[in-house]
């Protein structure tokens, strides 16, 4: 029953992802709809000719009812469309485990033809590593890991990209909604609590909800939020469970990093605001859904082929931004969303891209009830994850600076762990 529930939410998901920054005209009597996307879209920069013997290789943890790998399959789909590549040059392998199963699907795909190979989830990376080793006349790129900058291996890439002002900017949106309702006398600017669901306390998860929260607190000073942990990436029971233990906490909007249904369908069942994450949930959860933020990872894929193919360098570390068009936000939900929500995220896309707003400044937020001028963070990976980086320059606490993926992992002030088992 739980898998049948799981991949009912998560067609649910798919539908709703269909509609990501689009304009929808909205439903039956709701003459709002959504807006466009408050980042305006960034065209890939094609400069070169994809050869036709060229083929690349996509390894994903997950298949389409996963909106982690939905996200990553999609922008296969879009640099097919830009590149105009075919079938042929293009190979995917879709819920390959985080184990040996990785290796041997790399393995095949260069024995298929690929000269790259990319991998979409953290626990492949060792066995992308191994493949590495083995052919290093083909380039493995990989999202999530942190080893690249010490493999020593000219081959071996990893990319992220600096999401963490998207989840702030979505943060933005949630504080203004929390604004609102405390206006309308729905609750006292004390009781502004939120909840988010977090999958594991991995400093990727750490970083995003705190800077969703930091988002938040910089319009609605007053707000705490609870943080309740999963333990899986992609369970829709229990992301729907976590979500609604929060919403008995008395939390007043939720949000989440897991990839399911579960949290946004519990919050549409409560008539709770909900920020979603990897994709409009407006089809299915029209009521609650205000906005979502995602990785585009369509600029790394026309990044990663067009050095192949230009026969240049891949960086060992790549890290795109809202510039890079590698951070993007749906439209807003206006039947749902403060007014003037549009209005204030666009202005604040231009100061985060002009370099005048970091999201972990570190006058927002405080530790133990102290502001940290100093941090050394586990930024070279080692079994004992010593820290080993001091990563924290005039104010800024410098995220994805010295390797792409999370650092930050900081317990700050205003936020409640609720279970760190995870």
């Amino acid at each position: 029953m739980k898998k049948i529930l799981a991949v009912m939410l998560a067609a649910i998901m798919i539908f709703s992802l269909a509609a990501c920054g689009g304009n929808e005209t909205g439903k039956e009597n709701d003459n709002k709809g959504m807006s466009e996307s408050p980042i305006a879209e960034v065209a890939l920069n094609v400069d070169y000719e994809v050869p036709s013997d060229f083929k690349i290789g996509f390894i994903c943890l997950h298949d389409e009812n996963s909106t982690y790998d939905l996200n990553f399959l999609n922008a296969v789909d879009k640099i097919k469309e830009a590149l105009k590549l075919t079938d042929e040059q293009v190979i995917v392998r879709v819920n390959i485990p985080e184990g040996n199963e990785c290796y041997v699907a790399a393995k095949d795909l260069v024995s298929e033809g690929c000269k790259v190979v990319f991998a979409n989830s953290f626990g492949h990376e060792d066995f992308m590593i191994q493949a590495a080793k083995e052919f290093p006349e083909v380039q493995f790129c990989h999202a999530t890991g942190t080893k690249a900058h010490t493999s020593g291996l000219d081959n071996y890439h990893n990319a992220f990209a600096s999401i963490y002002e998207g989840r702030f900017l979505a943060g933005v949106a949630a504080g203004l909604k929390l604004n609102e309702m405390i206006e309308a006398g729905k609750f006292t600017a004390e009781e502004a609590k939120m909840g988010y669901v977090g999958a594991f306390t991995y400093a990727e998860v750490i970083s995003g909800y705190t800077s969703f929260y930091l988002g938040a607190k910089s319009v609605c000073p007053t707000v705490t939020m609870d943080v309740q942990f999963t333990g899986s990436w992609y369970d829709a029971t229990e992301e729907k469970n976590a979500a609604e233990a929060l919403i008995a906490r008395d939390c007043k909007l939720i949000s989440q990093h897991a990839d399911s249904m579960g949290a946004p369908g519990a919050c549409e069942a409560a008539g709770i605001p909900n920020v979603s994450y990897n994709g409009s949930t407006y089809d299915s959860c029209y009521e609650t859904f205000i906005i979502s933020s995602a990785i585009n990872w369509a600029p790394y894929y026309n990044y990663i082929i067009g050095q192949v193919v230009k026969g240049e360098k891949i960086d060992a570390d790549w890290c795109g931004g809202i510039a890079e068009g590698s951070v993007v936000l749906t439209g807003i939900n206006q039947g749902v969303a403060a007014e003037g929500t549009y209005e204030k995220i666009q202005a604040l896309v231009e100061e985060i891209k002009a370099g005048k707003l970091n999201v972990f400044d570190t006058a927002s937020f405080t530790v133990g009830g102290k502001k940290l001028d100093s941090y050394q963070a586990d930024v070279d990976t080692d079994a004992a994850f010593q820290p080993d980086t001091e990563v924290i320059a005039d104010g800024v606490f410098n995220e994805s600076e010295f390797r792409s993926a999370p650092y930050f992992d900081l317990r700050i002030d205003g936020i409640t762990l609720l279970n760190e088992k995870f």
